[in-house]
């Protein structure tokens, strides 16, 4: 009889421990077949706003920023928004005003109201002011103290060409002093492109600017006739 529960006794424990171990490799095996989560992409970086680029001259800079700075509500109506002020480097009339803005038809009809113009007239600018609506493709708004930069613009046959070599031409830009800060096109029209440098060596940049290194590669980047170049200064971000 005690032989008997001895026996009993002894495979139940067994059964229990089987249990237990093909618990643990079932759980094991389950565990081996879950798919960990994949990880998530990291999300693309949100395209920069596109901008409104007025160039005007100025009799006196104070007395037309006083009157910029009170006419925010009549820019925001139309979905325009501070951003940044600069002056002409060699020429500090030229004041170059950039705002963001929602709806480049919005800008557009800003820019032909009568009332701007008045506006315009009365803060101090000077002849009829030219206007640019950007689709901006690349902005870097890291800090810098560098104030200096350089603006130029050209039209070229076809962007994604022009755009292939002038990636590949980064390294001479940076030897030259120039860090790459904004790459744009004028709204509906690849073909238009602006630039704009930060600039740590004039001296470098005017060199490279006019060597004809540069003139082959905008000639094989199918650069179409002269490009348009304004060394300008950042004196006002918002």
């Amino acid at each position: 009889m005690k032989l008997m529960k001895s026996l009993t006794i002894s495979m139940a424990l067994a059964s229990i421990a089987f249990a237990a171990c093909n618990g643990s490799a079932d759980k094991k095996a389950y565990e081996t077949k879950t798919d960990s989560p994949a990880a998530e992409a990291p999300a693309a970086p949100a395209k920069p706003a596109n901008v409104m680029v007025a160039k005007f001259k100025v009799s006196n800079y104070a007395k037309w920023l006083a009157g910029y700075e009170t006419a925010d509500s009549f820019r925001l109506a139309h979905g325009l928004h501070k951003f940044v002020i600069s002056r002409g480097a060699l020429d500090s009339t030229l004041v170059m005003v950039t705002t963001k803005m929602d709806d480049p038809e919005k800008a557009k009809a800003f820019a032909a109201l009568p009332e701007l113009k008045k506006r315009m007239q009365s803060e101090g600018v000077q002849g009829a002011p030219a206007f640019m609506f950007l689709d901006v493709q690349m902005m870097d708004t890291s800090t810098t103290n560098t104030p200096l930069r350089l603006s130029v613009s050209h039209k070229v046959k076809d962007y994604d060409a022009w755009k292939k070599v002038f990636d590949e031409d980064k390294t001479n830009r940076m030897n030259a002093g120039l860090t790459d800060r904004v790459l744009s096109y004028e709204v509906g029209n690849k073909n238009m492109v602006h630039m704009s440098f930060i600039v740590s060596d004039k001296k470098k940049a005017d060199d490279m600017m006019n060597s004809k290194e540069l003139k082959d590669k905008m000639a094989a980047g199918g650069v179409e006739g002269a490009p348009s170049i304004l060394y300008y200064n950042v004196v006002k971000k918002y």
